[in-house]
């Protein structure tokens, strides 16, 4: 059962959703204050969090930049706020909270974004195995195809997004979701050299060529029932890609100098930060391997259109730090947050990363040494940042309404015509 921390002062309000929550299947825990609803989230009582801006001994805003400073591991958190706190909501998420609900409450759109968080959290919320995909909207949005996608095993999967953003980690995401005892095996593409490529895709056998002087697997067979990652496909030579086009057609293969087909049970997974349909067009990747390979796909936001994770990922790289040289703990303030959130990423989670990793090592005492972290501000910066809000509220109100056109047009205040053209210019689309 998923527990929920309920931080709310009103009898009335607070009396109702526990009501609605626990018909629900929820287990919940009521607080009227924000000390104590404080207390409990930081003994790590709960999995989900709704906790109101307004109350009556510190604000929810409060209550969050506390649990923050003291590197509490806060469980995905919903607000509930007035319209006149709105802005607060507003910074609130950009501090890592999942989302806001204004008042008067609509206790079934809570429901199904505390489903939503559960589902993206996995069993009783749990956000704190291995590689969490991030908090933000698009990436809870991410989490859920990845769900469904884990069903059919057999579909390969192309994963695009720029350099740095996490494609590796979605594709071990996916095989935790469908095979998490299965080998997981990663190829990059753009590393090995032309002749190596081939032997290391499809094995060999003993003699084939000078220097085999035994029969080896390639990484479609050491992959087994499990997934083969790989990485910058686009990269792929040309004389290759037939041969792996066959491979994906057939689920079969024969090792370089053998006879013997073996067949191939692992699901491709590739992934690239390059645009293949334009390579398609200029002749360098096949079109006919290009529908095989992109059956389903999944497409990574850069970093700076999903602030929320900016700092969901800095705490988990700044205690991973701690963790590794415990004598020189640092703390991650609520300044050190409003300068990673300036900063457009790049390089996206690899910058951030290595940053954070640099601004521990030259950081004295608990103070990090983040000044080489900032942008300065532009008319383009805060565009895109405007349209970055819109395209997460987009896709937030499409997950929300199960893409529903008509619902999620309703829900925007737009017609469908222009949610349709805003989901085109953003590149917003349902898997199918």
């Amino acid at each position: 059962m998923i527990r929920v921390c309920l931080i709310e002062d009103d009898p009335i309000m607070g009396e109702a959703l526990v009501q609605r929550l626990e018909l629900e299947g929820f287990a919940v825990v009521w607080h009227r204050t924000g000390g104590d609803g404080m207390r409990a989230l930081a003994a790590g009582v709960a999995d989900l969090a709704v906790i109101d801006v307004n109350l009556p001994d510190l604000s929810g805003a409060d209550l969050f930049a506390r649990l923050l400073d003291e590197r509490v591991r806060i469980p995905p958190s919903l607000f509930i706020t007035g319209y006149g706190t709105i802005e607060d909501a507003v910074r609130l998420l950009k501090l890592g909270a999942a989302d806001y609900l204004t008042k008067p409450l609509d206790p079934t759109a809570l429901i199904q974004k505390l489903r939503a968080l559960a589902g993206a959290a996995g069993a009783h919320g749990d956000t704190s195995g291995d590689d969490p995909l991030g908090v933000s909207p698009a990436m809870r949005q991410l989490a859920g195809e990845l769900a469904r996608i884990a069903r059919h095993a057999e579909t390969a999967v192309l994963i695009c997004g720029e350099s740095g953003v996490g494609k590796e980690v979605v594709a071990r995401h996916l095989r935790r979701l469908q095979c998490p005892d299965a080998p997981f095996v990663a190829v990059n593409c753009a590393a090995l050299p032309e002749t190596l490529i081939e032997a290391e895709l499809f094995g060999h056998e003993k003699g084939a060529f000078t220097g085999a002087d035994r029969r080896r697997a390639g990484v479609f067979e050491q992959a087994g029932h499990g997934i083969l990652f790989l990485d910058e496909i686009g990269d792929m030579p040309l004389a290759l890609q037939s041969r792996l086009l066959r491979v994906v057609q057939g689920r079969r293969l024969t090792r370089i100098g053998g006879s013997e087909s073996v067949e191939v049970r692992a699901r491709l997974v590739c992934a690239t930060h390059q645009d293949l349909a334009a390579l398609v067009r200029e002749g360098r990747f096949r079109e006919d391997l290009y529908y095989r390979v992109r059956v389903l796909e999944i497409q990574i936001p850069p970093l700076r259109e999903r602030p929320e994770d900016i700092i969901r990922l800095a705490e988990r790289f700044v205690a991973a730090y701690g963790r590794r040289v415990p004598q020189e703990r640092r703390v991650l303030t609520p300044e050190d947050r409003e300068h990673l959130l300036q900063h457009s990423w790049p390089g996206n989670v690899r910058e951030l990363q290595h940053t954070l990793e640099r601004a521990c090592i030259l950081g004295r005492g608990e103070r990090l040494a983040l000044d080489g972290a900032r942008d300065a501000p532009s008319e383009k910066g805060l565009k895109a940042q405007a349209q970055a809000r819109e395209r997460a509220a987009i896709q937030a109100a499409l997950a929300e309404h199960d893409f529903s056109m008509t619902a999620t047009a309703a829900r925007l205040g737009i017609s469908r015509k222009t949610l349709w053209q805003k989901m085109k210019r953003y590149g917003v689309t349902r898997l199918q």
